[in-house]
């Protein structure tokens, strides 16, 4: 039987691991059909309303909590300790994938992890799927995670409406060599068009062959249809609800 490689998943802030598998469930599953996909809660239950309510059932979770500024944190430690115990018991993981809070997650464990902070035990994380990711602020967590480039594989998917645009573009500038797919939409997990698709399957198979070809880095637009400016170039699909308005 294959042995798949293992995909950890963090969801965004106040929405489930079951909500994030659905929304990846969109994308073509040739994507990942050579990986395993992990979908866990977050630590603590929603602190507050959730912005899938009435789009996807309860309950909701999140990693944890910050200001109305994004610059100091609550309970970060605890998720952490919460996350390394999580891959260690259910490990080993090959990649992480995550949205929005769950991305800002997934990049500080793979910074920390460079730097000899956290998961000591545990085999270096090979690539990291971004979906809306942002950096921390906090200059204290800033000078170790980020403090050099981030030899991990990266597939950054940044959208032109998203209100976190910019911090995803200054997130995937953290990693070496990252590989940009633009898309037209706000903040959502995008359906994939045939482009799209075309370009995370050459970064998922080389990924599974253990090498990554130079052709699949840098930046791929995806641009709106029809749009005489971007004649080279396809969309990524509009019907997407957005599916978490904080980070």
């Amino acid at each position: 039987m294959e042995k798949k490689m293992k995909v950890l998943c963090l969801h965004g802030f106040r929405t489930s691991g079951s909500f994030l598998r659905k929304q990846i469930n969109k994308w073509d599953p040739s994507i990942f059909q050579h990986f395993e996909m992990v979908f866990p809660d977050g630590l603590f239950p929603a602190g507050g309303k959730s912005d899938i309510e009435g789009i996807f059932p309860p309950p909701y979770f999140e990693w944890f909590q910050f200001d109305k500024d994004f610059t100091e944190y609550t309970n970060l430690e605890e998720c952490i300790s919460f996350l390394c115990d999580y891959m260690k018991e259910n490990g080993p993981f090959d990649g992480l994938l995550g949205f929005s809070q769950g991305a800002k997650l997934s990049a500080l464990l793979i910074g920390y992890q460079a730097q000899g902070k956290v998961l000591k035990d545990h085999p270096p994380i090979k690539f990291f799927v971004s979906i809306s990711g942002s950096k921390f602020r906090d200059p204290s967590i800033c000078e170790v995670a980020y403090r050099d480039s981030i030899k991990v594989r990266s597939l950054h998917l940044i959208g032109a409406k998203d209100w976190l645009k910019l911090p995803s573009e200054e997130l995937a500038s953290a990693f070496d060599s990252p590989l940009i797919l633009r898309h037209p939409r706000g903040h959502t997990v995008p359906r994939l068009d045939e482009t799209a698709v075309k370009q995370f399957s050459e970064f998922t198979d080389a990924i599974l062959q253990g090498n990554a070809p130079v052709e699949i880095h840098g930046e791929v637009k995806l641009e709106e249809a029809g749009d005489p400016r971007n004649v080279n170039s396809t969309n990524l699909s509009r019907d997407n609800q957005s599916s978490d308005g904080k980070v």
